[in-house]
């Protein structure tokens, strides 16, 4: 009997609260504006902080009392941009999708280190120690900070550097704002060539320390046919505004610190032609 005493005084005050909890929701209930709700429709819902709001939500409240611009979501592009302008009525606003680029590519084969770190695997911390263990000391760290805050699986550590696979990456700039040495950058998805390095340091010193670093040779100044590379700080830059993807810059560099994304197309190759069969005449 006591059980079942208990039990019932238990659903009797379960009963009671939840009577009561039901009230509160209807009097302090908060209304959505319909606006919000249809512009928090169309928007992606990941919910990444990438527009400067808290959530989605934060952002289609903000889009909706005109505090945003229509193309506030980064990560939905052109297409939620312009689902949300209908929902307004105004026109939909371009935008170039960005995405992120790790401008290091000193690997463990390329790269040496000043000490073997042992320690928690946060780039944060290590570069707390000494700067972190790379000679370099503008270079990946290799922990895998922007790894594991990246939520769109778009990064990958690859022999001790980050790699970004720009078709998976929203431009969150979540790996951007994580990074102790600020070494990931946007660039344009539709460009293609990036010097994989951050390093101001002298060639003499860069060439000691990494293998594939830009030594401030300047030969992709002068080779650029469009004047888009300039020079500063001992490291080479691209204007992407000018910039035709032309690969001269890729194929001049004598460290081969500029890259192109592109997969290399397969060389044709020519079959050779058949040999003339000899006749042989017999007499």
């Amino acid at each position: 009997m006591e059980i079942l005493y208990s039990i019932l005084v238990l659903g009797v005050m379960g009963l009671i609260f939840g009577i009561l909890l039901s009230i509160a929701s209807n009097i302090f209930a908060v209304e959505m504006d319909p606006l919000v709700g249809n512009i928090l429709g169309v928007l992606p819902g990941a919910n990444c902080g990438a527009c400067g709001f808290p959530g989605c939500e934060g952002l289609a409240n903000a889009i909706a009392s005109g505090k945003a611009p229509t193309n506030g979501c980064t990560i939905g592009g052109p297409s939620v941009a312009a689902k949300v302008a209908g929902l307004l009525g105004t026109e939909a606003i371009e935008t170039e999708r960005e995405v992120a680029v790790v401008r290091c590519n000193g690997k463990c084969q390329f790269a040496k280190n000043k000490y073997e770190y042992y320690g928690i695997k946060d780039c944060r911390y290590m570069a707390q120690i000494g700067g972190g263990n790379k000679a370099c000391s503008y270079g990946c760290l290799g922990c895998g900070s922007c790894f594991d805050v990246c939520a769109f699986d778009a990064i990958k550590m690859i022999d001790g550097v980050a790699v970004i696979d720009k078709e998976k990456c929203v431009a969150c700039h979540k790996c951007v704002d994580i990074c102790p040495k600020k070494i990931i950058e946007m660039m344009p998805y539709k460009r293609h060539t990036v010097i994989k390095c951050a390093s101001f340091d002298k060639g003499k010193t860069v060439k000691t320390n990494c293998s594939v670093g830009c030594i401030g040779c300047q030969i992709c100044v002068k080779k650029c046919p469009k004047q888009t590379i300039k020079f500063d700080n001992n490291l080479a830059h691209i204007d992407y505004s000018g910039c035709i993807d032309c690969k001269t810059c890729v194929k001049a560099c004598p460290t081969k610190a500029i890259h192109d994304d592109r997969p290399e197309r397969p060389k044709k190759v020519i079959a050779p032609k058949p040999e003339a069969e000899e006749t042989v005449s017999i007499n």
